[in-house]
């Protein structure tokens, strides 16, 4: 069986994984959505209960969560040792027309995702009189308020930047010490990591504040509320964030190691396995606050570091590949650096396929998700932008294998290299594609 047969049995078999995964799917939740009430939602009772419990499918912030009937807001509390319980007092609290509806807003403790919904009561003997302003039928104004539109597109932005930073940084260096270690003393290289570091750092930060201030439901000038951060590192999210960021600020030690040793570094055992944590503590702390790893922690787990992995080592090396080794033209530089990158890059490439359509068994759960969903749209999409990004690297692979050779003989000629420069900047530009789609995903319900 020819190299390009095997690929395509490997790509179909992964299809076809990723489709019985989709019809076999148990459904799961990313956000903590509302699982039972009691009483249940739709009940029909006698009056109004004294009290409503709601449990959650993950832990909640009970400090940033909150139920309402009528436009006014009940006391709220989180039964000990419940972390994924609310219960709500309804002291006071008058049904009108035979209807109480509840509206509720919950916060993940863990990722600070923020979902919302009702319940309503059908009330048999409800009394004449009823809170003042309420009606059957609750106003949009007297729901609970979600978080800012505007700080919402704030944190996807930076968890974009956070993923490409970390994707450039991490596949980048992986590259050198893999693929082209004399890279390292290349100007262009250098500040293009430098760069990379920075932005790691810069959008580590703009993500605590967005993310402190999407918690507690502040407009875009709370991103410098004080209050809100220290709120935010009380939680799980917040933790890994400032995990991250210590992380990053690591990561300038192997990177400034690399800038004084440059090749010497990139081929050094020592250098390389500082690498290798850095890169692993990174990935990790990148993809906590993304995925739902409730239903299966340890295969969540394993399933994000792997693909995000296989997304840097891919990214960065590409992006290398781009702006570093095809502009010099070099024969002997691209001869092996092109050749050892495409290689990994199938193996990246899998891996990705692979532990993508895991992570989609666990959060999307069954064809109806897929398809009926903007969580399963965007899916599609990313899903389609993967397979485009297969065909061109499948025929970089080809201009590899025909023609690479003969740009070594005519010294890099520029008319033989341009159509392997075309094909790898829109592979670049498709991969970008991809992590906004992936930032997107990062911030959905995949029920909705």
């Amino acid at each position: 069986m020819s190299r390009r047969a095997r690929v395509v049995v490997l790509i179909s078999a992964a299809a076809i994984w990723l489709i019985g995964c989709l019809l076999t799917a148990p459904g799961a939740q990313a956000h903590a959505e509302l699982v039972s009430a009691t009483p249940a939602d739709g009940a029909r009772l006698s009056g109004v209960p004294t009290q409503v419990t709601m449990t959650f499918s993950e832990g909640i912030a009970i400090r940033d969560c909150a139920v309402r009937a009528g436009g006014r807001t009940l006391p709220i509390r989180e039964p000990s040792g419940q972390p994924d319980v609310l219960v709500a007092d309804l002291s006071g609290v008058h049904a009108t027309g035979g209807r109480l509806e509840l509206d509720w807003r919950s916060v993940s403790s863990d990722d600070g995702h923020v979902a919302t919904g009702s319940i309503s009561f059908l009330i048999s003997a409800a009394p004449a009189t009823a809170l003042a302003g309420a009606s059957a039928v609750p106003s949009p104004a007297a729901g609970v308020p979600g978080p800012d539109p505007a700080v919402h597109r704030a944190v996807i932005t930076a968890q974009f930047l956070g993923f490409l930073s970390a994707a450039l940084f991490i596949g980048g260096l992986a590259f050198l010490a893999m693929a082209w270690p004399q890279g390292s003393g290349v100007p262009r290289i250098r500040r293009a990591l430098s760069v990379a570091w920075l932005l790691g750092l810069c959008s580590t930060v703009a993500e605590t504040m967005s993310q402190a201030a999407y918690a507690a439901l502040l407009p875009m000038s709370g991103v410098f509320n004080g209050a809100a951060v220290q709120n935010l590192f009380g939680t799980r999210l917040g933790a890994v964030l400032i995990s991250r960021a210590l992380l990053w600020l690591l990561a300038g030690v192997v990177l400034v190691g690399l800038l004084q040793q440059q090749q010497r570094a990139a081929q050094s055992p020592g250098w390389r396995v500082g690498l290798i944590a850095i890169a692993f503590g990174l990935l990790r702390t990148v993809s906590m606050p993304g995925h739902d790893e409730t239903a299966h922690p340890l295969l969540g787990a394993i399933a994000d570091t792997v693909h995000l992995a296989g997304v840097s080592l891919w990214i960065g090396g590409l992006l290398i590949l781009l702006f570093g080794v095809l502009p010099r033209r070099r024969p002997q530089e691209m001869a092996v650096a092109v050749a050892r990158y495409s290689n990994r890059a199938l193996v990246s490439m899998l891996a990705i396929v692979g532990a993508g359509a895991l992570m989609a068994w666990q959060l999307v759960g069954s064809v109806h998700a897929l398809l009926h969903t903007s969580y399963g749209h965007t899916l599609l999409l990313k899903l389609a932008l993967v397979v485009t990004v297969l065909a061109l690297a499948q025929r970089s692979k080809a201009w590899v294998r025909h023609r690479l050779d003969v740009a070594v003989l005519l010294d890099g000629d520029r008319a033989t290299v341009r159509p392997f420069i075309y094909s790898v900047a829109a592979e670049a530009g498709l991969a970008l594609a991809i992590l906004a789609a992936a930032s997107v995903l990062v911030s959905a319900n995949p029920g909705r």
